[in-house]
């Protein structure tokens, strides 16, 4: 069977790994040319974890990962509104941990070390039809394929010429992500809730932090002369002493991905090419290689492959529909009146996140 996997990120990279695990060996293209050695922090909670574990790369990410045991709610003065032991909500799934983006993508190429990834390669045209995909790729080249994946992100290629339309929508905040250093007393999760505002640190290890901020918005701004560190001046320390080191942030819209099919013929959509969303809940890591531990399965079990899609669509649609209607829950409850949202932090957030996670503890 030919395969092509149209991105190497996350959710491409995974998936070409559980293949060749399975003896498939896929072809994977990459439009860019920088292999993703830069980058900024991840946070893998415990289903994320598990699904790397069993990708076979999971002791290798933790070994360069920071454990992380706490999630702590602080309004925006640095006053603490809910104190969450992480081994209460995910026990006997896994730890979670913090790690640098370049570190994750380094751990699964190792998993897909025979893998040929094509760099510079993006795919212009796309004919989804059966028994074979014809690809055509930005040099003229023709090919056709068993089956085309496309873990190609947010803006996804695949999905364009695939299903045609916009799925692309603007959820109405602005992000800002960096990574500072020499703050060894920052060890674990924490978010500083401000009005309209967040602040995320989270511990990578050895006093380097992933600063993460974002800000409501209905216009963005982002290309006005203003310094965006202002809009945080009001925030507690250390956010002050983190922002001084933000110079170099990346920034974002916050976007989600909502489309009527992940398939179409020989084409399947993976990771946020498929379903991306606000990063809230943080399960945009663990989605992605958990929708690539499933397909691979699907496709290795003695199927058809237009069997396996349809199971693999079966096997996905109420777990990412969950993730998908907590996170907007998430982005409601940030725009309620910062008096109200903390009370109710105070009283139930230890709660809400075990009903948030409790569905996610099970294997997809």
């Amino acid at each position: 069977m030919r395969i092509l996997i149209v991105g190497a990120g996350i959710a491409g990279l995974a998936l070409a790994g559980a293949l060749e695990r399975r003896g498939i060996i896929a072809e994977v293209v990459e439009r860019t040319t920088v292999a993703k050695r830069s980058g900024t922090g991840m946070y893998l909670q415990a289903n994320a974890m598990r699904a790397l574990d069993e990708l076979g790369v999971g002791a290798l990410v933790t070994a360069r990962a920071n454990p992380i045991r706490r999630q702590r709610i602080l309004d925006h003065r640095g006053r603490q509104l809910a104190d969450i032991d992480l081994a209460q909500i995910w026990d006997g799934v896994g730890e979670c941990v913090a790690v640098h983006r370049a570190d994750l993508h380094a751990a699964l190429r190792t998993v897909a070390a025979r893998v040929p990834i094509r760099e510079g390669t993006p795919v212009t045209g796309l004919d989804a039809g059966r028994p074979m995909t014809r690809v055509t790729f930005g040099d003229g080249t023709l090919e056709s394929y068993d089956l085309v994946i496309g873990a190609d992100g947010i803006h996804s290629t695949v999905r364009r010429l695939a299903l045609g339309g916009s799925s692309v929508r603007y959820m109405g905040q602005l992000s800002w992500r960096f990574v500072a250093r020499g703050f060894q007393d920052i060890t674990d999760w924490t978010v500083r809730l401000g009005p309209g505002r967040s602040f995320l640190t989270v511990a990578l290890g050895g006093g380097v932090v992933y600063c993460y901020a974002d800000v409501n918005t209905a216009v963005d701004a982002s290309g006005s002369g203003d310094d965006w560190r202002a809009l945080f001046a009001d925030f507690a320390a250390p956010v002050p002493q983190l922002l001084g080191q933000a110079a170099m942030a990346y920034r974002a819209r916050i976007e989600e991905v909502s489309t009527p099919a992940w398939t179409t013929g020989r084409v399947v959509l993976i990771g946020d090419a498929a379903h991306a969303a606000s990063p809230n809940m943080a399960q945009g890591a663990a989605l992605a290689v958990e929708d690539a531990m499933v397909l691979a399965d699907e496709l290795t079990n003695g199927q058809a492959v237009d069997a396996a899609i349809v199971a693999y669509g079966r096997r996905r649609t109420d777990r990412v529909a969950w993730v998908r209607q907590q996170t907007h829950r998430r982005d409601r409850a940030r725009s309620l009146p910062a008096a109200v949202r903390n009370t109710v932090l105070r009283a139930t957030a230890e709660r809400m996140f075990r009903s948030q996670y409790r569905p996610l503890r099970a294997r997809p």
